[in-house]
């Protein structure tokens, strides 16, 4: 039965699934700002140096994202069977909500480390499971507006609960409220925030396309997910957009995940860098809605090899950041391209796999995205505490950007050639 568009021009389906981004948004915005300089916090009362915090803190956000990429596909594949989707994915948003919220009671740097890697891996588990819902709401000719949407109203609906967040952290000392129970506060409305915008989903998914579950399924899916690694040259366009995907998406993610971390360590003030990643969400809205409509007029290939392309550049600059104002135009810059090379790859992999088997592709497709950026943050880590110099570190990702760069020109060829 065809669906009755809402006031924004979407199915209520599509329009449930846009909200659960702008529900897990409100935990990326707290994850990539305010944790950072938290967790700086808690390490420097407890001695831990600025160039160790940094490398702490990528070597955190690269266990979580390891361990997604290994659980990533088997799960996922497991999630193809009827009537399985809904519930783990019901799961991992409790398991990464209700860690987020235990995060108030942490008060040694090593705990609280843990403890995030819990709720990270919660929430980029149920990533895998959402993206792979997007053939169950929409139509191929949609996937392009629907998935840039849902980037757009991610990073402008997770402002809300974040200026919230932002309220209370900066106007503790007004209150008379110590920094362990605002963080507290902030950790409750950002999962309360998730949930929320979660329900929605969780009332009106229908799982269109799966497979039908064996009589013993989680060896069934063992093996599916090993002939689907096995024949993956079979399905050449598929995995060389996966190899070209694992290098840039892992630069993107990279920058997400140590923006702030990278400016606390060059003690360019935390209001300064919170209020700039802030212009970063508010810019990357219009833009985000501006790729989705740049879809109808320009081939996705085309828009996302502009992306990578601004990113090298963003990349090379960073190098030399060095003052508050080069770190807003950095957040800027970021914003512009952002959503656009995420959303467009989601909706260009969803159109080039079988939607039958969403959940068992999107699982490897996380091993190439934010399960792979493991490498990223390690080897900023690594190389800024090698080295000494936290610009040294950061310049790895230029390479990173120009490797994806190389390798989607070879995916978008090789695509070109199956179709022929």
């Amino acid at each position: 039965m065809k669906q009755e568009k809402t006031k924004h021009g979407f199915t209520k389906h599509e329009w449930n699934w846009i909200l659960y981004d702008v529900g897990n948004s409100a935990f990326t915005m707290l994850a990539t700002t305010i944790i950072p300089i938290y967790f700086k916090y808690i390490a420097g009362k407890q001695g831990v140096s600025s160039v160790d915090y940094l490398a702490y803190w990528g070597y955190a956000a690269s266990i979580a994202t390891l361990i997604v990429a290994i659980l990533g596909p088997i799960v996922g594949t497991f999630t193809d069977n009827k009537g399985f989707k809904k519930p783990i994915f019901m799961i991992s948003l409790i398991v990464g909500s209700f860690a987020c919220v235990a995060l108030c009671v942490a008060g040694h740097w090593l705990a609280f480390l843990i403890l995030f890697i819990i709720s990270k891996v919660g929430y980029s588990s149920s990533l895998i499971f959402y993206d792979s819902m997007l053939p169950d709401v929409t139509t191929p000719e949609h996937m392009d507006r629907v998935s840039t949407s849902g980037y757009a109203w991610g990073y402008i609906g997770s402002c809300i609960p974040f200026i919230a967040c932002l309220g209370v952290v900066l106007g503790k000392d007004l209150v008379g409220l110590s920094m362990e129970v605002a963080m507290g506060i902030a950790f409750v409305i950002t999962a309360a925030w998730w949930i929320g915008m979660t329900v929605p989903l969780l009332r009106c998914y229908e799982q269109k396309y799966f497979m039908d579950c064996p009589k013993h399924a989680v060896a069934a899916t063992f093996k599916r997910l090993g002939q689907t690694f096995a024949n993956a040259k079979k399905h050449s366009r598929i995995f060389w957009f996966l190899i070209a995907f694992f290098f840039y998406i892992d630069g993107v993610y990279t920058i997400i995940e140590m923006a702030v971390s990278y400016g606390e360590a060059l003690e360019l003030g935390s209001t300064g860098l919170l209020l700039a990643l802030l212009v970063t969400q508010l810019v990357a809205f219009p833009c985000s809605i501006i790729f989705g409509k740049l879809s109808k007029k320009f081939a996705t290939e085309h828009l996302i090899m502009v992306c990578i392309g601004a990113y090298l550049c963003i990349a090379v600059y960073a190098i030399f950041l060095s003052s508050i104002a080069q770190f807003w135009a950095l957040a800027v810059l970021v914003g512009m391209f952002q959503g656009g090379v995420q959303a467009l790859s989601r909706s260009y992999y969803t159109k080039i796999i079988p939607p039958e088997q969403s959940g068992e592709f999107f699982g490897i497709y996380d091993i190439c995205g934010k399960g792979a950026s493991f490498i990223g943050t390690t080897l900023v880590a690594f190389v800024s505490q090698m080295t000494g110099s936290i610009n040294k570190g950061i310049s790895v990702l230029s390479v990173i950007f120009l490797l994806g760069f190389v390798l989607f020109i070879k995916a978008v060829s090789v695509n070109r050639q199956s179709k022929a």
